[in-house]
């Protein structure tokens, strides 16, 4: 699963796709009405794939927490951005255990959720391993066991 060429563009509410590039800026197409419009270098545009949650040990990957909330919810869309704090913070709390409660705030949690549900609704998540992954997976594998024979 690719999220480089999907973004998050600060004032704008939903997620973008990078549909080209001009000169001065890029073409982005909302993901949510399907609207293109150029997005300028002055404006704050995150890829989905450089960001990243605060958790008790290591920063986890926005990547690995929406694979959490797949596996949580067996692929399908999470709760609603909408519902109450507590069942928001319980939800984000079984699928990240070790996220960092105190620097993680509420408008993080309803942001990634509803994002995650973007994202199915228009099945842009794609967790199945890349064949090549799944080669290397079985010859390390298989080096364990004849180095435990």
């Amino acid at each position: 699963m690719d999220l480089t060429k999907i973004l998050s563009i600060a004032g704008k509410s939903g997620l973008f796709k990078v549909v080209s590039q001009a000169k001065s800026a890029m073409i982005v197409e909302s993901l949510v009405d399907n609207k293109r419009f150029p997005a300028f270098g002055h404006e704050k545009i995150s890829s989905l794939e450089e960001i990243s949650v605060f958790t008790t040990g290591e920063d986890m990957s926005l990547k690995e927490v929406f694979k959490a909330f797949y596996k949580k919810t067996e692929g399908k869309p999470a709760i609603d951005h909408k519902s109450d704090i507590a069942v928001l913070k319980k939800f984000f709390l079984e699928a990240v255990p070790n996220y960092d409660q105190d620097k993680v705030y509420i408008s993080d949690i309803k942001k990634m959720i509803s994002w995650y549900n973007l994202l199915t609704e228009r099945s842009l998540l794609d967790f199945s391993e890349p064949e090549e992954e799944k080669i290397e997976e079985k010859k390390v594998d298989q080096e364990d066991q004849t180095e435990e024979k």
